[in-house]
């Protein structure tokens, strides 16, 4: 696998020129002391450890794999020490509240930060980014006396966090989940029942680790309506801040899984642990939520990553290999055979990889900015519409990054031919460990129902116009060269909302609508979405192309977009117009 190289200069160029959220936080109080220079400063502290430290690992750790032994969780070869480093760089808490000791960046530079953790090595990054949840969550919901015992250790690394949601019979469904906490005499609950797929459940990395628990108190109203959140820690907590005795809480086991290797994915018995309460009794799901759309952008930023290392190895590989002529425009006679990156549907699968990352870091920083906006703007106005925009974009930037994610590791597998089938190149490590981001965190098609259903067709098609009228302002804003382009982008923001229009009229005469075309809407808007962000990009780019030469790549590559990939979104709106009908034909016992 080639070496990783972080993609410093187009990190800057999306946070400073496209989106310049450096304006942004000189209005925000709690940002007014960060600016440009120091942001870029952070990139390259990170950067440095993601390509010296992280990714050199990344394959070794995922042949080794962790280890399970008598209920031991035990991580591959360095990961103790690269933890433990990067703790103490401060890293786990690079978004968290200062008064705890968390860096207090915004959510715009760490993207940046987590995508090329990400990049680096999926798995070794899953550890810090389930804490960095955690800590969110007991930050907006605990109380002072949790805040007090557990944050501080928690954003230093010294403990780590899970999340333990799913059950063996309750995925999606959570309102099923069988978990239970009864009331202690002292004001904490026993907390009692199984949770499997929980990411860093148990490990060697930190000297505890705090669980945070959905479970359902005795009086507890059915379904979802009755769940509460507990923190449970692996080790009881004396008064003085030290470790106590052993929780009731043990690990029975490791999945053996496709991917991800060197992440422990666990089952978790609970047999009455000692937890306490976080937020309000039966508020446990909204509490969860709060830090859902982080955590979504965040596995959103899983596909990105791998995206980008698998563009990067490819194109290393296209470069050196030479197989076969070229075109006579780019045929190299001296030369035994030419390199591949001179045929054309080598460069359609690079241009595609391209398109999908540097759209891709564009639209999380997007998010990113309207998380910032919606957590630091002081008007209520611009506060409630990048809130509106962050319900809008998470289910489309969780999905359509995965997605685009994973595609771009297989193409990337596909330029390495044969050798990406194998493991010597390491290419198809990034295939694998792609998959799963497609899956957690709520499949890709219940982000899509969330959009649809709940977003779209549950505010009227209110929801979706801040982002109609963002593009609709950079349309208002044409730029020489790009016209095409332009014509192009316009022609898809009306198509999706004559596409959204048609689909809420149907609605009330067709109940399975909204579930038969979601995943096709979802496309249609992430499409459009990345058109946005290379058409905003290449009119950034264009003026300053004489003193950054590297930019009029940005330029072709916006136009590769516009002509090569944009037009999918024909096929999907076909698709969204068949309706239900070809689905719900078959009866039951038809298929």
């Amino acid at each position: 696998m080639a070496d990783y190289r972080v993609p410093r200069e187009d990190m800057q160029f999306v946070l400073q020129d496209v989106f310049q959220v450096d304006k942004d936080w000189a209005q925000f109080g709690e940002l007014a002391e960060l600016d440009m220079e120091t942001a870029v400063a952070i990139i390259d502290e990170g950067a440095k450890l993601a390509e010296t430290l992280i990714a050199p690992n990344a394959r070794a750790a995922d042949e080794e794999g962790v280890q399970f032994n008598d209920g031991v969780v035990t991580t591959p070869k360095g990961y103790k020490e690269n933890f433990k480093q990067l703790a103490e760089g401060g890293w786990v808490g690079v978004t968290a509240n200062p008064e705890f000791g968390g860096m207090g960046l915004p959510k715009s530079i760490s993207a940046q930060y987590e995508e090329m953790l990400c990049a680096a090595d999926i798995s070794f990054s899953l550890y810090s980014g389930l804490t960095a949840g955690a800590i969110m969550t007991i930050d907006q919901h605990g109380d002072d006396a949790l805040k007090a015992t557990y944050l501080e250790n928690m954003i230093s690394g010294q403990w780590t966090g899970s999340m333990c949601l799913t059950e063996p019979h309750a995925g999606t469904d959570l309102g099923i989940i069988r978990s239970k906490a009864v009331p202690n005499d002292d004001g904490s609950f026993a907390i009692s029942g199984t949770k499997i797929f929980i990411t860093g459940g148990e490990h060697d990395l930190a000297e505890n680790i705090v669980h945070l628990v959905l479970a359902k108190l005795p009086d507890a109203p059915a379904g979802s309506k009755g769940i509460s959140l507990f923190l449970v820690p692996k080790f009881l907590v004396n008064q003085d801040g030290s470790l106590g005795e052993r929780n009731g809480v043990t690990c029975g086991s490791i999945e053996h899984k496709m991917g991800i290797h060197a992440s422990a994915t666990c089952v978790l018995n609970f047999d009455g642990a000692t937890g306490w309460l976080v937020g309000e009794p039966h508020k446990g799901l909204p509490a969860m939520f709060t830090m859902m759309n982080y955590e979504r952008l965040g596995v959103g930023i899983q596909g990105l990553g791998a995206a980008a290392r698998s563009y990067q190895n490819a194109l290393e590989y296209a470069q050196d290999r030479i197989q076969g002529r070229g075109a006579k425009v780019t045929r190299d006679l001296a030369k035994e055979a030419d390199p591949l990156i001179v045929h054309g549907d080598v460069r359609r699968m690079l241009l595609t990889m391209k398109a999908f990352v540097e759209g891709g870091r564009a639209f999380s920083t997007y998010v990113g900015q309207q998380l910032d906006i919606a957590k630091y703007a002081h008007d209520p106005a611009q506060k409630a519409r990048a809130e509106a925009l962050v319900q809008l974009l998470t289910p489309v930037a969780k999905a359509f990054l995965t997605d685009t994610g994973f595609e771009a590791t297989v193409i990337g597998q596909q330029v390495f031919g044969g050798h990406g089938f194998i493991r010597e190149w390491g290419q198809e490590q990034l295939v694998r460990d792609a998959r799963i981001a497609q899956i957690y965190e709520g499949t890709n098609g219940i982000q899509a129902l969330d959009l649809l259903g709940r977003k779209v067709a549950g505010s009227r098609g209110e929801m979706l116009k801040p982002l109609l009228d963002d593009i609709q302002a950079l349309l208002a804003q044409p730029q020489a060269g790009l016209e095409k382009e332009y014509q192009q982008l316009a022609q898809a923001t009306q198509l999706v909302a004559d596409v959204t229009k048609n689909v809420l009229t149907k609605v009330a005469d067709d109940e399975n609508i909204i579930n038969s075309v979601a995943v096709e809407y979802l496309y249609l808007v992430g499409y459009v979405a990345f058109a946005y962000m290379w058409l905003r990009m290449a009119k950034v780019a264009e003026p300053l192309v004489g003193e950054r030469p590297y930019l009029a790549s940005k330029i072709k590559t916006a136009k590769f977009y516009m002509a090569r990939i944009l037009p999918r979104i024909h096929g999907l709106v076909g698709v969204i117009e068949d309706g239900s009908e070809s689905l719900y034909m078959h009866e039951v016992g038809e298929f």
